[in-house]
């Protein structure tokens, strides 16, 4: 069976195979080399990239198992698996899994995002289009309007829709009956979403940050698709510098073979791939040149806090959005920054990777944050 992929955006509508599509979301700071978020013109690339079975798909372990045992206990029965949401931060192949799961079974998938959702009516058109079987993919579902969202709520139980004709008193409810079919929802602010929508999924997966090991397996898979020339030690230390993302090791993988390709003789040993990643601007410990830029104000101009968002966004001039949901998430994870309800406070770790002496109190606030690096 030749599986289509039908996308939805908005009032355009698309049909591309699954050879040919990817899809990003393109708001924030989608064009910094570490951000998680896809860039415009590396989606392409992206599709050549994603793996498509559960057995080639890297990382992710207990949900790979988790969500076959959902798969194969649902062609056992020759019925539609259950709905499936997969939660975590961009960049961890939810898109992939999706994906994924449509050619486990077999079937189209039709991708939509739930921002494009606007109206009831918008939701209904998809709905009614689908065929028995098939996997809607509905991405930041989060974001989806609320009177699709309470349309959607009666398709995932009942499998049928109402739909309202006319308005005021004459308005009449016509109820369409739908083919059973497989919801895939794909969040990064799992508490974002409303619990009678939450409580609909039958599976719910956790996505995880890699490990530098997992990494190391997604860069070898992706240098060998894209025929770059790179050695373990260069794979080692992309990998140990992409913020346990996928698509941020990726996109750091070409760059290095931009790199090797012009200032090299195309080949990715550990010298030119330092040497590469610090044309990029990425240190050795994953920061790019806004996370530094954060601590520099907040060591340097705050002597290391508590401070707030706004204020510390206005210092390194960007949109307190920005440092709040681009840097500061792998700088806690990192264990260089701490949110307390002060204001965030630099920790040792951070003055030390600045060049510069921690006062003796920051020691105290250290010993309750843990960091990637220890």
């Amino acid at each position: 069976m030749r599986r289509r992929i039908d996308v939805h955006d908005g009032d355009r509508a698309d049909t591309a195979d699954m050879t040919d599509f990817d899809r990003g979301t393109g708001w924030g700071r989608d064009e910094a080399p570490l951000s998680a978020v896809a860039h415009t013109g590396e989606r392409e690339v992206e599709t050549t990239l994603r793996p498509r079975t559960l057995d080639s798909f890297v990382g992710q372990p207990r949900v790979r198992e988790q969500l076959q045992l959902v798969l194969e206990s649902a062609r056992k029965r020759g019925v539609p698996p259950d709905h499936v949401l997969l939660s975590g931060p961009p960049g961890l192949g939810k898109t992939s899994l999706a994906m994924i799961i449509a050619a486990e079974l077999d079937t189209s998938i039709r991708i939509t995002s739930g921002p494009a959702l606007e109206k009831a009516g918008d939701l209904a058109a998809m709905l009614s289009n689908l065929a028995e079987g098939d996997v809607l993919f509905i991405d930041e579902i989060h974001r989806i309007a609320r009177p699709a969202e309470e349309m959607l709520y009666l398709a995932m139980e009942d499998f049928r829709v109402d739909v309202v004709v006319g308005k005021g008193p004459g308005a009449t409810s016509i109820p369409l009956e739908i083919p059973p079919f497989t919801l895939v929802g794909a969040t990064t602010r799992s508490g974002a979403l409303t619990g009678p929508l939450r409580d609909r999924f039958g599976f719910t997966g956790q996505m995880e940050f890699y490990t530098p090991e997992e990494l190391e397996q997604v860069l070898k898979r992706s240098a060998s698709i894209l025929g770059i020339a790179i050695d373990d030690e260069g794979r080692a230390e992309i990998a140990r510098r992409s913020r346990g993302t996928p698509r941020i090791a990726n996109r750091l993988l070409r760059r290095v073979r931009d790199y090797a390709e012009v200032r090299a003789d195309g080949v990715a040993t550990l010298p030119v791939v330092r040497a590469a990643l610090q044309v990029y601007d990425v240190d050795e410990l994953g920061l790019d040149r806004l996370d530094r830029a954060v601590l520099d104000a907040l060591v340097r101009s705050f002597n290391g806090g508590p401070v707030g968002v706004s204020t510390l966004a206005v210092a390194v001039g960007e949109e307190p959005t920005t440092v709040e949901e681009v840097c500061e998430p792998y700088l806690v994870r990192a264990g260089m920054l701490a949110r307390t309800p002060r204001g965030r406070v630099a920790t040792a770790l951070a003055w030390e990777h600045l060049g510069l002496q921690p006062p003796p109190e920051v020691g105290r606030l250290d010993a309750a944050t843990p960091s990637l690096f220890d």
